[in-house]
């Protein structure tokens, strides 16, 4: 293969998301050849086929060259022509430098060679390539790269329940850029959107996901090395159930009762007493998980908020409501040992009786989640770690609650999860990515927090200052220029405009999401212009962005009613705070407004989601 002249040299440094641990420009560049082979040098060269179709996608894609594909004994004689190898990809697990999921990529005159500590360490040295490629095309700097993560399990979880259900183009979609960004585990949160084949009332009006719908991605996710893991609550958060009467009598509070968040009028969580309860969450385990090849399972058992406030007051009064959910937790874990699989759970009251985590099985995975900047990753970290038991850090993508994300609140979270999590030892990172009151946010607004959350789970020296909007607008939003990563940075940082913080979500969002009586939400005249100016700003530069996805049309769709809704926030914190005079005005405009957004939700819905959950969405929209 030719070599360039030091003239044409690419002299910046490659843009790549997540940093390579290290990486070193050895100078020049190579001119890649067309009809050159791509090697697989393997005792079993079908077990790497997928990752050199990978290969050989990006080079005709993003370098316009054809290289097939040609197995290889590791040890003997050449049976390829140098002459005709491009690029050789292999396992050793014995080298000097492997590290578990490692990988070693070296660009020379002689071609390109990557060499895996494992299948998956092969895989992502292609993924590496395959931006590489997408960057330079085929004119790539000459390096190594020598590359292996921190936390061994990297993950995003997406909420299924509230109330968004994705199709499953949607979601092959979405494998394909997790793959990308080399994170490996995918979780999708479950209440009622599965269908369970006993209890067709709980999700007939939710277009659940079926058994072979998992199946099918599951094996979608296996070739992409992700761990497709089981995610269904078990405890609280069962109000999709516990609503219907067949399942009613199973609530720790049938009618409702007082919380310390407040009144719910609703049952919410299963009375763990009551024989019932076990049984059917062992119904609902028998039917999900023969659908997910998946050696774990998250059980959720968060928020249990409603407990001891209800049908368990004795008891909790007695034992305390710590043990008392601690009693049924080892249940499930029985429940989830007996079928062979390690169970996961949020550990968020097990954190509020700390006394208690001595008694847990070592052989569960507690997920210590936080979503705010200054979350106690550090203390709650700490506290795992002394227990002995392995946990996961989970931070979030900020983007519910918010309509158009939190850009620095999530930047911040997720790095600080990040630093606790590898101080302590947690074994795995999932970043959160909820639908908390209707799922309004589109899923663009999150690809900002997948990108860094992929980055500084994989190595947080590499990646801590990395320019995120410029690495997200290249490989994930395909704009090279990096405009769309700025937009993306710049709509999550509007709720920046107001001085009022609000907890877990933007003013606009509340202003949207609230009742006008619940609305009180402190600002001033110069916030609001300036938010609105900032609002219409961002909404002039989407129709000049200049992606290369298939949906890049959609994307753009997407962020201008994203924004159009934050518009609507703000007009209704004015509105509340409005003299009577001014409000029939402003509600006669408002009212048109909404009934032009409630067009759009549907069709921005529509086009990545499936119909389920979309009305509910809908009734989240307030007006009065």
């Amino acid at each position: 293969m030719p070599i360039k002249t030091k003239r044409d040299i690419v002299r910046s440094s490659p843009n790549l998301l997540p940093e390579p641990r290290q990486i070193q420009l050895t100078g020049g560049a190579l001119l890649l050849a067309p009809d050159q082979l791509i090697v697989i040098k393997s005792p079993h060269p079908a077990a790497l086929l997928f990752t050199a179709q990978e290969a050989q996608r990006a080079l005709s894609l993003f370098a316009d060259v054809i290289w097939h594909i040609h197995g290889a004994a590791p040890h003997a004689a050449a049976s390829v022509p140098e002459s005709k190898t491009g690029l050789v990809i292999s396992v050793n697990s014995d080298a000097a430098t492997a590290k578990p999921q490692g990988y070693t990529l070296s660009i020379t005159a002689q071609g390109l060679t990557i060499v895996g500590s494992d299948e998956s360490g092969v895989f992502y040295g292609v993924m590496t390539l395959s931006q590489l490629v997408r960057q330079y095309g085929p004119n790539l700097p000459l390096l190594e790269i020598t590359d292996y993560p921190d936390f061994p399990a990297r993950g995003i979880m997406l909420d299924i329940s509230r109330d968004k259900v994705p199709t499953m183009q949607t979601l092959f979609d979405l494998v394909d850029t997790l793959a990308g960004l080399k994170l490996n585990e995918l979780q999708l949160y479950t209440e009622h959107t599965f269908a369970y084949q006993k209890h067709p009332i709980v999700w007939e009006h939710a277009s659940p996901f079926t058994g072979e719908e998992i199946l099918q991605l599951d094996v979608y996710c296996r070739a992409r090395h992700i761990n497709l893991v089981p995610n269904q609550n078990s405890f609280g958060h069962m109000r999709r159930w516990l609503t219907h009467d067949e399942y009613r009598p199973l609530a720790e509070a049938p009618n409702g009762c007082d919380t310390r968040w407040g009144r719910f009028d609703e049952p919410f969580t299963l009375c763990p007493g009551d024989p019932g309860s076990i049984k059917l969450v062992s119904e609902m385990f028998d039917d999900l998980l023969p659908h997910f090849s998946s050696g774990m399972f998250n059980v959720g058992c968060d928020e249990t908020v409603d407990l001891g406030a209800g049908r368990s007051k004795e008891e909790c009064e007695a034992k305390g409501t710590g043990r008392v959910y601690l009693d049924f937790l080892l249940k499930i874990y029985q429940l989830v040992k007996a079928r062979g699989l390690t169970m996961q759970f949020w550990g968020d009251i097990i954190m509020e009786h700390p006394e208690l985590a001595s008694e847990l099985p070592r052989d569960v995975i507690a997920l210590e989640w936080g979503y705010e900047s200054d979350h106690p990753f550090n203390d709650h970290g700490a506290k795992f770690a002394a227990s002995g038991i392995p946990f996961y850090v989970c931070p979030g993508t900020s983007s519910w609650n918010s309509i158009g994300g939190r850009t620095d609140n999530a930047l911040g979270n997720l790095l600080n999860a990040a630093e606790n999590g590898l101080a302590h030892g947690a074994i795995g990172y999932l970043i959160t990515d909820w639908g908390d009151s209707g799922h309004h946010q589109p899923l663009p607004v999150s690809y900002l927090g997948y990108g860094y959350g992929a980055a500084v789970s994989w190595c947080l020296q590499s990646n801590r200052d990395i320019d995120i909007a410029r690495a997200t607008s290249l490989h994930i939003f395909e704009d090279a220029s990096g405009a769309t990563g700025k937009l993306a940075y710049d709509v999550g940082n509007v709720y920046r405009i107001f001085e009022t913080r609000t907890f877990n979500a933007t003013p606009y969002a509340l202003g949207t999401l609230r009742p006008l009586a619940q609305l009180s939400i402190k600002t001033n005249k110069t916030e609001i212009k300036s938010a609105l100016k900032e609002i219409d700003r961002l909404a002039r530069s989407v129709p000049k962005l200049d992606m290369h996805r298939e949906d890049a049309d959609l994307i753009q769709h997407e962020f201008l009613f994203a924004l159009s809704l934050m518009r609507y926030g703000v007009g209704r914190i004015v509105l509340a705070e409005a003299k009577d005079k001014d409000q029939k005005t402003m509600l006669a405009q408002l009212r048109a407004d909404l009934r032009l957004l409630t067009k759009q939700h549907k069709k921005v819905w529509l086009a990545r989601n499936r119909p389920g959950g979309l009305s509910d969405s809908i009734k989240n929209l307030q007006l009065n």
